[in-house]
């Protein structure tokens, strides 16, 4: 044998064994059943989030700001008072606009003209104690609040429900594989992939015209309702050969 060639087939006898090995370790293509499993639970809200606003307007913007801050001061002091924490007051914006005249074809005026300035601050208010909603937004309104009024109901902690729609939603999946698995044939084997997504309830805002912008001698009616929490879960299982 040519010398020259020696180095090169003793190579060539240290990579095979590498080769096959690595060859022997690369998970075979099992047979498997995958399927998709969804559980649900719906539970009622105990927090309810209101967006209060008050606008004010007069000739200057120092006017109109100064009787936009009395009156926010006393809706404020009226939630406080209502026993509402002041973690969970907070005010959400503050907008000064001028308000414009424009001009008419016959009115001789060529640019647009301030006529007032509108002040407008809105109050995110959150309310732990539902039954209290309608007596929150009613008081608020006498005070002073005649704009905004959206409403979201949300629950503190939603963990318990989420974990059992997590559950049912496991269950699902497991009897979606089994009744796969009698109608082939085959018999299931351990999980080989598991895997969640959670699905949190979408905010359901009741806007402004759900409840009355006058101060009423009654609570305001609100309906909370319930927010569902829904699970998915992918589980693939291994078939026994």
């Amino acid at each position: 044998m040519n010398r020259r060639y020696l180095p090169m087939l003793l190579a060539a006898a240290m990579t095979l064994p590498g080769v096959a090995m690595a060859q022997d370790s690369q998970p075979r293509n099992t047979p498997r059943v995958v399927v998709t499993g969804e559980g649900e639970t719906a539970i009622a809200p105990d927090i309810a989030i209101v967006s209060l606003a008050v606008m004010r307007e007069a000739e200057t913007a120092r006017d109109a700001l100064d009787a936009n801050n009395e009156a926010m001061s006393a809706v404020i002091k009226a939630m406080k008072d209502a026993g509402i924490e002041q973690r969970d007051i907070q005010t959400a914006g503050l907008q000064i606009n001028p308000r414009y005249v424009y001009p008419q074809n016959n009115s001789g005026e060529e640019q647009p003209r301030i006529v007032a300035y509108q002040v407008s601050n809105t109050l995110t208010v959150r309310v732990r104690d539902i039954a209290t909603v309608g007596e929150v937004i009613d008081r608020s309104v006498t005070l002073g609040v005649n704009q905004g009024g959206n409403i979201t109901f949300i629950n503190d902690d939603p963990a318990a429900a989420t974990t059992e729609a997590r559950k049912r939603a496991v269950e699902d999946a497991m009897a979606r594989a089994r009744t796969l698995a009698e109608a082939a044939g085959v018999e299931l084997g351990g999980i080989l992939e598991l895997s969640e997504q959670s699905f949190a309830p979408p905010p359901m805002p009741l806007g402004a015209k759900a409840y009355r912008m006058e101060a009423a001698s009654d609570a305001v009616p609100v309906e909370a309702g319930e927010n569902t929490y829904r699970v998915q879960v992918n589980v693939t299982f291994e078939i026994k050969q």
